[in-house]
């Protein structure tokens, strides 16, 4: 018990935990997870759902939370020794997930249980489980066998290669800049590149590739060298273009002919057959005729977006043939003009404090719970942990029962990786070993600028629309009322549906009854004027038709890779294609995006980008709903609110996504919210 990886009482002990608890914390729970196995798989062991579930999930269980504790080290505080520690794991982790998976004698004791004896929850999660064990090569044999076993430990390696490669390029870019070439970005940007210049004992403004500062420098530097500066270095990371150790060319090259191998070891003819099987989209031609359709739909506004920012910049900024690096200067001095505002106008009025106080509002408000602080063991001074209760009547009085518990992790650093991610710590299970019931626990990732001169962070609006948004995967996960591990919360849910409840979230950030309550600018602590909302509102689906199929783009490259691509040859004709067919911008030729397109070579999502567009479907579908019910003064139903929780958030993936859907919204979801929402009906 002195290593803190093997302390499952209650939360991680991030705090105590080192990179040299590792190995032996690993070792041990790999074999406690082997013997219970080989306990299971046992003929004379029942096979019963409970049975195997007390002895085999809950020894894997606690091996996958503290593994899962050292990944989540991994990606928000990486230091040389920890991803030496996690390297060293991985491929033992691997093999046993893998071998876990695969193992016929388990998938023959899962197909053994008696199916009429279970709960519902408990059907479900046994349909899932043998799915899996069939996509896991349970049902190979001999060296097929062994080659699937060693395809799945080499994709972890080259993913993690992956993520590494894409971390350390931006992390080793900086360009130390003068006092003119920053005339036009925001001050708080050119405080904090100053401040951390000074922090390195250099002259000058340390500009970096991470978010809080490439976008406000792309948007607002003057000067088009800067940007092109900035640009060409962060399209090129981790690619050819840039220093050759971070390359992820050859990595992309094997990961994309491993899948291939797999799918044919499973009789597909592609991965992306393979990746679909779990989901709600029933082929890829689906996918990739929905994703053309919904290109077509938008191709008119993206021309006539680019037409307008074209004639803009040759008017008023005297750029008369535009390049990659200028198209976002254009696009705010573009929105600036049109709705006489700007993200640093906005952004002064957003707070982090007040923005995280309206977000817990319009929670507890919808779904009838209350988030308070908490205190727990975390891995970073900026972490915060919070609680999420519901009132519970007990005897002659009201009590409170604890629903889940999350990490907020906002600002972005050194060592973190970059975007934002929600991540389950634990899922909520009933024990079967010891009858707990083990509630939920989430982290939220987040990159967000820190505050500079002792103020408070200053989100923009699209950070506060990226709060919400995992915080909508965080209430699926920790609000849940299913016991059962495997399909409660996020677990189990088709992932073209995962998205769901994070896209919904995202809508309430453009309801003034929602943001009124979390604004007060960060001098005079005035909230947000209601002229400048209305702004804000008219310039909502400002160039929707860009972003639109700047994500079809992403998603149609990533089926098409993995489905009609052959791995042997270079994938950057396959890009050219793709943008040729759907962008209406094109970058430059050296432009290398896809060797940072960490979604798909690192994070889950090969051949499933779609989803994120495939949700967004059934995310506006499901807010017109509240639209639809919302009170004369605009607030939102809590009574829709209580449907959407019970019928969608509750259920997690105890029954397929359209089942969950259809009990919210009564029949199947359509375009037409979604078409409308973004100003293309």
């Amino acid at each position: 018990m002195s290593n803190p990886l093997l302390d499952f009482d209650d939360l991680p002990l991030f705090d105590r935990i080192h990179p040299d608890h590792v190995a032996p914390a690993i070792d041990l729970l790999i074999s406690q997870s082997e013997t219970a196995l080989e306990t299971v798989v046992q003929p004379d062991f029942p096979a019963e759902w409970s049975a195997v579930s007390t002895v085999l999930d809950a020894a894997s269980e606690r091996f996958g939370r503290a593994w899962g504790a050292v990944s989540h080290l991994n990606a928000v505080a990486d230091t040389p020794e920890l991803r030496a520690a996690y390297n060293e794991a991985l491929p033992k982790v691997t093999e046993f997930w893998t071998r876990l998976g695969a193992d016929e004698r388990l998938y023959a004791k899962y197909k053994a249980i008696d199916a009429d004896g279970l709960n519902a929850e408990q059907r479900q999660a046994r349909k899932n489980a043998i799915r899996n064990f069939v996509l896991s090569g349970a049902e190979l044999t001999g060296p097929a066998k062994d080659r699937f076993s060693r395809i799945q430990e080499r994709q972890a390696e080259l993913s993690q290669k992956f993520s590494e490669n894409a971390l350390d390029a931006t992390d080793a870019y900086a360009h130390y800049a003068t006092e003119p070439e920053l005339a036009g970005v925001p001050e708080d940007v050119i405080q904090a590149a100053r401040a951390a210049a000074q922090a390195e004992g250099k002259v000058g403004h340390k500009l970096t590739l991470k978010m809080p500062c490439y976008l406000p420098v792309m948007q607002f530097a003057h000067g088009a060298a800067l940007r092109e500066r900035l640009y060409r270095a962060y399209v090129t990371r981790a690619s050819d273009q840039g220093d050759a150790k971070f390359d992820n060319s050859a990595l992309i090259g094997e990961i994309m002919a491993l899948r291939k191998e797999e799918a044919r070891l499973l009789g597909y003819a592609s991965f992306g057959e393979v990746s679909l099987v779990p989901k709600m989209a029933q082929s890829p031609a689906q996918v990739i005729a929905f994703l053309r359709d919904l290109a077509a739909r938008a191709r008119p506004f993206a021309q006539r977006d680019v037409a307008d920012m074209r004639s803009f910049a040759a008017e008023h900024l005297g750029i008369a043939d535009p390049q990659a690096w200028d198209w976002p200067y254009i696009g705010e001095k573009v929105k600036e003009a049109r709705y006489a505002f700007s993200e640093q106008e906005v952004k002064q009025y957003f707070t982090a404090p007040k923005v995280l106080a309206g977000l817990f509002k319009i929670v507890e408000t919808l779904f009838e719970v209350t988030v308070r602080r908490d205190s727990a063991p975390v891995w970073n001074p900026d972490v915060e942990f919070y609680r999420i209760e519901r009132a519970r009547p007990e005897g002659d009085r009201i009590g409170t029962e604890l629903v889940g518990q999350f990490y907020l992790d906002p600002s972005a650093r050194t060592g973190k990786r970059g975007g934002a991610w929600m991540d389950d710590v634990r899922a909520r299970w009933l024990r079967p070993d010891d009858g707990r019931l083990q509630t939920p626990v989430a982290h939220l990732v987040c990159n967000f600028a820190e505050g500079v001169d002792g103020k408070p962070a200053l989100l923009t609006h699209d950070d506060v629309t990226t709060l919400f948004h995992e915080f909508g995967h965080g209430l699926q996960h920790m609000l849940t009322q299913v016991n059962e591990r495997d399909v409660s919360g996020i677990s189990g849910v088709e992932w073209d549906a995962v998205e769901l409840p994070s896209q919904f979230m995202e809508n309430f950030c453009w309801e003034w009854n929602v943001l009124r309550h979390m604004t007060a600018h960060v001098d005079s602590g005035a909230p947000l004027p209601r002229e400048l909302f209305d702004k804000m509102l008219a310039g909502r689906n400002f160039q929707s038709g860009l972003q639109t199929l700047r994500q079809i783009e992403f998603a149609l490259f990533d089926m098409l890779l993995h489905t009609e691509h052959d791995p042997a040859q270079d994938f950057m004709p396959l890009l050219a294609s793709v943008r040729e067919e759907v962008a209406v911008l094109q970058p430059p030729a050296w432009s290398r995006t896809a060797h940072t397109f960490s979604h798909i070579f690192a994070g889950g999502y090969a051949a499933g980008y779609y989803s994120y567009k495939w949700a967004e479907v059934l995310s506006a579908d499901a807010y017109a709903a509240f639209e639809e019910t919302a009170g004369n003064d605009g607030a939102a139903s809590v009574e829709t609110g209580r449907k959407y929780r019970q019928a969608i958030l509750e259920a997690g993936g105890s029954r397929p996504a359209m089942e969950s859907f259809k009990a919210f919204r009564g029949r199947e979801p359509t375009l037409d919210a979604l078409l409308r929402h973004q100003g293309m009906a």
